[in-house]
């Protein structure tokens, strides 16, 4: 899940404005302010994002982040993670240097050369977790590489093999070229045109006004939907036919925040004329066979977790169901899963949790603070949350409570297709 994290420090934003706004107010600066400011090769894009872009001779020496530029005249220090507001996150991500090409020797030889431009990003910080592969890498990713039409060459940096591998369908949608380990080839990498950093919007989403060609998160699902080979467009009360029978996907857990009913709560919706289905996704989850059972659902049901982030492979009109567990959530369900999921053309339900459907009861006494006053927890921060509320949270959903949820799931549906005459 993600965490609450404290605000760009004062520190990073000063930096951030001595960077866009140089140094110097002397003659030489007041003749440079007749023309038109020169745009910095690094700058913020939001609070969670910095970018640098710069055209011309260009060397990428990735085994030393590295970056030689012809036409700089000062240095520059990036790290191409989108999430700047939190510094857990980016003590993990490498930092790459751009530099003007040296005054006492040539700069270093090309080793292979590219014609299209390098676009620079990592899979460190919290990826590898599904929630943060998707927010804080893949969607940023799309939004800044749709524009190349492909012809953009990707250079990774901290490459993990596992993790490429599983979401190598959705780069040779972004590129028609493979992946670079940039940290740990020898090449020095000779290209016309380099961006590194991805922009960043929101959380798991895009604001279409801001996006390069005004491309949306729908335009991500459609391009997943590509990447997979996912057939179905539209979810609906006759499932994947039209004339048979919705599909419920339970999303299980093995630790914590698990079902702890689950079997009754399948075989309840399948009482109910469900077709159902129960599936744990992990970090070695074949994506592709993953994304097509998710796409075969019209409603999915998980607790609060990253598992629900493959709501990206639902179909448009399905239903998503996020059970928050007891502790005053709300707010971070909101805003990782609840208002994503309307830009995804998903319907949205909460199952708030109740103290008497909570493991919690079994291990603290009926007077203690972590049931009594949730939101005094939360003051003590997010370690204390996250120990009391998450990690230690399992759910009994009652199961009248669980059905009358599915009804109201059902009749938002789309309704089922009607046989032809």
């Amino acid at each position: 899940s993600a965490a609450p994290v404290p605000k760009v420090t004062a520190e990073r934003a000063e930096k951030t404005a001595v960077s866009v706004s140089g140094a110097g107010t002397g003659k030489k600066d007041k003749d440079k302010g007749r023309h038109k400011k020169k745009k910095p090769t690094c700058f913020m894009t939001s609070k969670r994002s910095e970018r640098c872009e710069a055209a011309g001779d260009i060397r990428v020496v990735g085994n030393v982040s590295t970056i030689y530029i012809d036409s700089l005249d000062r240095e520059w220090r990036t790290k191409p993670y989108a999430r700047y507001h939190d510094p857990v996150a980016m003590t993990h991500v490498r930092e790459f240097v751009l530099k003007p090409f040296p005054s006492d020797a040539p700069p270093p030889a090309c080793t292979k050369n590219h014609s299209v431009p390098g676009f620079v990003f990592s899979n460190r910080g919290f990826s590898g977790n599904l929630y943060h592969d998707y927010t804080d890498v893949l969607v940023p990713l799309f939004l800044s590489t749709r524009r190349f039409n492909g012809e953009v060459q990707f250079l990774l940096s901290d490459l993990k093999p596992w993790w490429v591998a599983k979401f190598r369908p959705l780069f040779r949608q972004l590129s028609r070229y493979e992946v670079v380990d940039v940290n740990n080839d020898l090449e020095v990498h000779c290209v016309p045109r380099i961006v590194v950093g991805s922009d960043f919007h929101k959380d798991m989403g895009i604001v279409p006004s801001k996006a390069a060609g005004g491309v949306s998160i729908v335009d991500f699902k459609r391009t997943l939907r590509d990447a997979f080979g996912l057939e179905r467009a539209a979810a609906s009360r006759g499932g994947a036919t039209g004339a048979g029978k919705p599909r419920l996907l339970i999303i299980s857990r093995k630790n914590s925040r698990r079902f702890l009913n689950e079997r009754e709560m399948a075989a309840a919706a399948a009482a109910m004329g469900f077709d159902v289905r129960i599936a744990e996704p992990d970090q070695h989850t074949d994506m592709s066979t993953f994304a097509r059972l998710v796409n075969s659902a019209d409603v999915m049901v998980g607790v609060h977790g990253a598992g629900l982030t493959n709501m990206v492979f639902l179909p448009a009109g399905a239903v998503l169901i996020q059970v928050v567990p007891f502790g005053g959530l709300e707010w971070l369900t909101g805003v990782t899963f609840k208002n994503p999921a309307a830009d995804m053309e998903v319907t949205y339900m909460d199952y708030n949790v109740q103290l008497e459907e909570s493991s919690l009861l079994e291990q603290y006494p009926r007077n203690h603070q972590v049931l009594t006053d949730p939101y005094a927890v939360h003051k003590q921060g997010w370690d204390a949350l996250k120990a009391a509320y998450l990690d230690k949270q399992n759910v009994r959903l009652d199961l009248d409570k669980f059905r009358a949820t599915l009804r109201d799931a059902l009749s938002r549906l789309p309704p089922a297709s009607t046989p032809a005459a």
